[in-house]
């Protein structure tokens, strides 16, 4: 499918934000997000799902694109819109087979070589990082830096490129200029859970001057 992302493409996270993946998606919504992808890495799938359910209920409801992170089998029960995998998820292929040709997969990647090798897989975006230094991974890659971003998006071509880790106010508008399609922010987005809506709205301007 032909996929255009959005400039800003929220991940929620619950240990940062403190707050449920439904609020999260919530507020998001309120602030202008379009496409939003639920990302749990603590809880199990069964104290998880509840929440999954509702926020992709929230996202149906307003017309937004729900993604669910890593778990294909939550994805297809609460009928998200399709899936992030990462290197180490269940094969892009597999995935396919089950979730259809109707459904949206995206793919993270860490270097030219994985992402090279990605393009060859039936994903409709990919993304590479961590761009910058980020907190909100337990064991994050090395960062690339912008000069390797702007090689991905040279080499992604017609792909949609995503930047994610460590993306900030005062380094969004580099991460566009380098030819990323979207910025995927969890952190500067979320820390501060009162200011979600109005922080989304703030990165959305910046981002559609670049």
């Amino acid at each position: 499918m032909d996929l255009n992302l959005p400039k800003i493409y929220p991940i929620t996270n619950s240990e940062v934000s403190g707050l449920s993946h439904t609020e999260q998606v919530r507020r998001l919504i309120a602030g202008g997000a379009t496409f939003i992808q639920l990302r749990e890495k603590q809880k199990a799938a069964g104290d998880w799902f509840p929440d999954a359910l509702e926020a992709a209920r929230l996202c149906r409801e307003a017309g937004v694109t729900c993604i669910v992170n890593d778990r294909v089998d939550i994805a297809l029960t609460i009928d998200a819109d399709g899936v992030h995998l990462g290197q180490d998820d269940m094969p892009v292929a597999y995935a396919r087979r089950l979730l259809g040709r109707g459904k949206i997969i995206g793919l993270s990647t860490h270097s030219i070589e994985q992402l090279e090798a990605a393009l060859r897989e039936p994903v409709d975006y990919l993304a590479i990082g961590p761009i910058f230094d980020t907190s909100t991974k337990s064991d994050p890659d090395p960062a690339i830096g912008i000069e390797m971003l702007s090689k991905a998006a040279q080499t992604s071509g017609m792909m949609p490129l995503v930047a994610i880790g460590g993306i900030k106010a005062d380094n969004l508008s580099s991460i566009i200029s380098a030819g990323a399609a979207s910025a995927a922010i969890i952190g500067a987005l979320l820390a501060d859970p009162d200011r979600i809506s109005e922080r989304f709205h703030e990165y959305s301007q910046i981002a559609s001057q670049c």
